[in-house]
């Protein structure tokens, strides 16, 4: 009897206690890269627009996008660190508003170099200063379940490219473009910022220890400086598979509503395409994350190299709606896990005492890439008029990306 009633109590208390609050980070994590990345994939829905008005090529037009990419992912190397200093939250409010005054200011662009600079600015420097902070505070609230916690978190970025371009879309159609730019300023400040207060840097700091363990005072975050984690063999070897796969990476995201409306396929059709990345990114990073604890997160990401070189060999067949839906599907699925897996990674073989800088610094690669990726297929494109020449280079970006996850030493 007296175990019977031990049993009971011991279950009475395990309901009485509060939801782990390193849940709760992942919940204004997920609000970062819903607002952040969402805002920014509502790009595709303003080329046609902005080509028309200010009597613009597609490849100027595109180096809005790339510029905006270039920052957001190039800022990391600043704000990683700052993050690691000072924490996260700051950060990642500050951010919030900054995407906020960018687009806003955009709407009122009278310019293309106006809205290099309002959009490219704001959403460029908003994005970075909150993605970083916001993925280094998830990593380190989680150890068995990180990879699961951090799909959580990133997949804001499907969920807000699956629900803000077709937001976006018909806001351009019913009031144009430039209140567009407005409303989802605005959205981006209160909703963003609002939520974005809820991040905290370290469980410790509420006396918890990570996954809601019972914590000891003598555990001290461990890890690799930042210094001697970026001279590393492993860490050169990360940055090159996603400097080289990283070209491609977002031509997608970039292209694909031009690429279809091109085939004859209506705006309002065609910028569900990006909604069925958002889709597949969704799943990708739900499902992958968490199948990548159990396999191994290296050989996860090798799987998502060759899984992105797989999609883009169908998006290379296809000029049709339902074609070029399978295609956005399967490559957000790949995308998304591509985006789960990697910070989790980062985390593995580095530790977390620095981990939002060593993050930063490694997303400079992908910032090159974003750079030229989407600005060199729509120059390609006005030279050609086709999008064969990109496509096939993003193929092979991310078979070279994948080869050289297949050479790295095996994950300790």
């Amino acid at each position: 009897m007296p175990d019977i009633y031990l049993s009971q109590a011991n279950a009475a208390k395990e309901e009485r206690r509060p939801m782990f609050y390193g849940w709760f980070v992942v919940a204004a994590a997920f609000a970062v890269t819903f607002v952040g990345f969402g805002s920014a994939y509502t790009f595709s829905a303003f080329v046609e627009p902005l080509q028309k008005d200010f009597a613009a090529s597609r490849g100027s037009v595109s180096l809005v996008f790339s510029l905006a990419g270039f920052l957001y992912f190039g800022l990391g190397v600043v704000s990683g660190p700052l993050a690691d200093r000072f924490g996260s939250r700051l950060l990642a409010v500050g951010g919030m508003l900054l995407i906020g005054a960018g687009l806003a200011a955009a709407g009122f662009a009278t310019t293309l170099t106006e809205v290099y600079a309002a959009y490219g600015l704001g959403v460029g420097l908003g994005v970075g200063c909150s993605y970083v902070p916001a993925l280094g505070a998830v990593q380190r609230w989680f150890v068995r379940r990180r990879g699961f916690a951090s799909g959580l978190a990133v997949s804001g970025i499907g969920v807000g490219t699956l629900a803000m371009p077709p937001l976006a879309s018909f806001l351009v159609q019913t009031l144009g473009w430039r209140d567009a730019y407005l409303i989802l300023g605005c959205l981006a400040a209160v909703l963003g910022g609002g939520l974005a207060l809820l991040i905290e840097n370290d469980p410790r700091d509420r006396g918890l220890a990570p996954d809601g363990d019972p914590t000891r005072s003598d555990i001290r975050p461990q890890g690799a400086s930042v210094r001697v984690a970026i001279t590393s063999g492993r860490f050169m070897g990360l940055y090159a598979a996603c400097l080289i796969g990283s070209f491609g990476l977002f031509i997608p995201l970039a292209h694909l509503v031009p690429y279809a409306v091109d085939h004859g396929i209506p705006p309002a059709s065609s910028v569900l395409l990006l909604g069925m990345i958002g889709i597949g990114s969704t799943a990708g990073r739900f499902f992958l994350g968490d199948l990548a604890d159990r396999l191994g997160r290296q050989h996860a990401l090798l799987l998502m190299f060759a899984g992105m070189a797989v999609s883009l060999v169908i998006w290379l067949f296809c000029n049709g709606f339902w074609g070029l839906s399978a295609f956005a599907f399967v490559f957000g699925i790949f995308y998304g896990g591509y985006v789960a897996v990697l910070p989790a990674l980062v985390m593995d073989y580095f530790g977390g005492r620095n981990v939002s800088g060593i993050i930063g610094v490694l997303y400079t690669s992908v910032a090159f890439g974003t750079l030229v990726g989407p600005s060199a297929a729509g120059f390609a494109f006005d030279i050609g008029h086709s999008y064969t020449l990109p496509i096939l280079a993003s193929i092979a970006g991310n078979v070279i990306a994948a080869g050289i996850m297949l050479a790295m030493p095996k994950q300790p």
